[in-house]
C-alpha cells in the first residue's frame, strides 16, 4: 500500500505524528503502546491479514489528535510504537509473542495490538499475564471462537483452557448463522455471558459496556478486550473475511472502545481480522481500525 500525501499545516497536526519517529525500544515507557502481531497463517480462511498492522498506522495520517467529544487533544498523551513482533504464528511464533509482550505492562497504561488474526487474542493476553485465572475478557465479535485446535477460530477456548475462568468472559455482538449450536451450547457451558446482536438491538451500547465491565472486572480483575471488527456490518467492514450483513455500526464500535479504554481495569485491546488487501477503494474498513486506536486512546486519556 502506498502512503496517501496530505497537506501539512501546523494546526492540523496529524494522528500518525503521535507515533513519528524511531520505532520505540522494549525498554521505552508511555501511557500508550501500539505493537503490531501481523499473525495470519493458522487462519480458517486464507487472508493476508499480516498487511494490515502497517495499513492500520498509515491510516492514522487521515485523523488528527483532537476529539471534540471530551475536549482531548491526544498530544498530550506519551505514545510509543513498539513495532511488529515478527514471524508471530504458530508455536514458535507464540513464543516471540510472548517474550515481546512480557512487562509490558509495567511500562504502559494501555497496549493496543494492531493483528493480524484473531488467534492474537490468546497469544497477546498469554504473554502480558502469566495467569490467566485473575483477568476478565470482552469480546466484541460475531464469533464465539471456542473451536478445537489452534486457529483464529479457537483463541477464547484456548484462554479457557489455560485458566481464564468462563464467568469471567463477555461476548458483544455474537451473530445468527454465524456460529454452530454445539459451540453454542460451549459457550453456555463454560459460564461466558453472551450479549448476542438481537440483545444488542434494544440495548444502548453504554449499558451493553457497563455490564460487561462488571462481569469481567469483577473483583478489581484486569480486562483484556479484544474489537474482531467482523462484529461490523460488512457495509462498513468489508475487510473482514467473516463479517455479515447486520453487525454492529462503525459509530456503535467506536464509542463501545472510548468506553472500554476509560475503564483503569481495561489494559490491553487487540484489533483484529481485517485483511487490508481485501478492502474497498476508499479503505473503509482500514479507516476504521485507524479511529479504533484514536478511540482507545481517547478512552484512556479520559480516565
Amino acid at each position: 500500500m502506498n502512503e496517501a500525501k496530505f497537506p501539512t499545516d501546523p494546526n492540523w497536526p496529524r494522528a500518525n505524528s503521535l507515533f513519528a519517529g524511531e520505532r520505540s525500544s522494549s525498554d521505552s515507557v508511555a501511557d500508550f503502546a501500539l505493537i503490531g502481531i501481523p499473525a495470519h497463517e493458522t487462519s480458517l480462511s486464507a487472508t493476508n491479514a499480516h498487511l494490515t498492522p502497517t495499513a492500520i498506522r498509515e491510516a492514522l495520517a487521515r485523523y488528527s489528535t483532537f476529539t471534540i467529544s471530551g475536549n482531548i487533544d491526544l498530544r498530550n498523551l506519551s505514545c510509543a510504537d513498539l513495532g511488529d513482533v515478527p514471524s508471530p504464528d504458530g508455536a514458535g511464533g507464540e513464543v516471540k509473542v510472548a517474550a515481546a509482550l512480557s512487562g509490558l505492562l509495567g511500562k504502559h497504561k494501555m497496549i493496543v495490538a494492531l493483528g493480524g488474526d484473531n488467534s492474537i487474542t490468546y497469544s497477546v493476553a498469554a504473554g502480558l499475564w502469566p495467569d490467566l485465572s485473575k483477568i476478565g475478557l470482552i469480546t466484541f465479535d460475531a464469533h464465539h471462537d471456542l473451536r478445537d485446535g489452534n486457529s483464529n477460530g479457537s483463541p477464547v477456548w484456548r484462554l479457557i483452557q489455560a485458566g481464564l475462568p468462563g464467568t469471567n468472559i463477555v461476548q458483544i455482538g455474537i451473530a445468527d448463522f454465524a456460529n454452530s449450536a454445539e459451540y453454542s451450547k460451549r459457550a453456555v457451558e463454560s459460564g461466558i455471558t453472551v450479549i448476542s446482536r438481537e440483545e444488542m438491538r434494544d440495548n444502548s451500547i453504554v449499558n451493553i459496556v457497563k455490564r460487561a465491565l462488571e462481569i469481567a472486572g469483577a473483583n478489581g480483575r484486569e480486562i483484556y478486550v479484544d474489537l474482531d471488527v467482523d462484529v461490523c456490518d460488512r457495509s462498513v467492514a468489508p475487510a473482514c473475511p467473516a463479517s455479515l450483513p447486520g453487525g454492529i455500526s462503525a459509530d456503535e464500535i467506536r464509542q463501545a472502545t472510548r468506553l472500554v479504554a476509560s475503564d483503569k481495569r481495561v489494559r490491553a485491546i487487540d484489533i483484529t481480522e481485517i485483511d487490508s488487501s481485501m478492502d474497498t477503494p476508499d479503505q473503509r474498513t482500514i479507516r476504521l481500525a485507524a479511529l479504533l486506536v484514536l478511540e482507545a486512546a481517547a478512552g484512556l486519556s479520559s480516565r
